[in-house]
């Protein structure tokens, strides 16, 4: 990519072109920084994008396996949001979406990883999130994209809500992300399948652990056993 078709490119989409002289050492790094951070973004969000999301994700379980501090993973699905694009259309649709991004960004910390992984799905990476703080904070998210508005007409008004479903990582065990976000995905289908606009945790904290997950943890051993 020429140059000028990189400053285009950060240009158009809502960033300023770096500091400092075309051309200079400080512009292109800057240049370079803002090109990487536009390709780790969700265009329509601004959250992180889900090929950013999955590096994180693999990050944190492999911590987590390692420390054996807590991590709670949060997967969000928009409820009946086909209605909404078949109702109202697809500009509302991305207002939709944007104001769930804007609700959870809202609600979560500097070290946590917000992030759009599909058309109407969100998640949010949590690390060190102790288990008696999980359902509270799954609940506060929840509560604060409910208490967002898209006013249509003077009118007209719709509101929004989400099906949230967490897990928590198996605290030193080798597990992977996968694994980690159908534990994840298990949660949140349960919270539709009992009326959506609802939080479902796993019952317990601590995760039991899969006979893949065994598989990796004795796997690793019996390699290391013959180094």
């Amino acid at each position: 990519m020429k140059l000028d078709q990189a400053l285009q490119l950060l240009v158009q989409s809502g960033h300023k072109p770096p500091p400092g002289a075309p051309g200079s050492v400080a512009w292109l790094q800057g240049l370079i920084d803002a090109l990487c951070d536009l390709s780790s973004r969700d265009a329509l969000t601004g959250l992180a994008n889900r090929r950013s999301f999955e590096a994180a994700l693999a990050r944190e379980i492999d911590r987590v396996a390692r420390s054996g501090e807590p991590a709670l993973l949060l997967i969000l699905d928009i409820d009946h949001f086909k209605r909404v694009n078949d109702t109202y259309g697809h500009v509302v649709g991305d207002q939709v979406i944007r104001i769930v991004a804007e609700g959870l960004a809202d609600c979560v910390r500097p070290m946590d990883l917000p992030a759009r992984v599909g058309g109407e799905e969100f998640a949010v990476i949590l690390p060190n999130c102790p288990p008696a703080f999980g359902q509270t904070v799954a609940e506060r998210i929840r509560a604060k994209i409910e208490s967002k508005i898209i006013s249509l007409t003077p009118t007209q008004h719709l509101g929004v809500t989400v099906s949230v479903g967490g897990a928590f990582a198996p605290q030193w065990v080798r597990s992977s992300p996968s694994l980690w976000c159908e534990r994840a995905d298990l949660q949140l289908y349960r919270a539709k399948s009992e009326g959506r606009n609802r939080t479902c945790l796993e019952p317990t904290p601590v995760s039991l652990v899969s006979a893949e997950e065994k598989g990796l943890l004795f796997g690793n051993t019996l390699s290391g056993d013959s180094e």
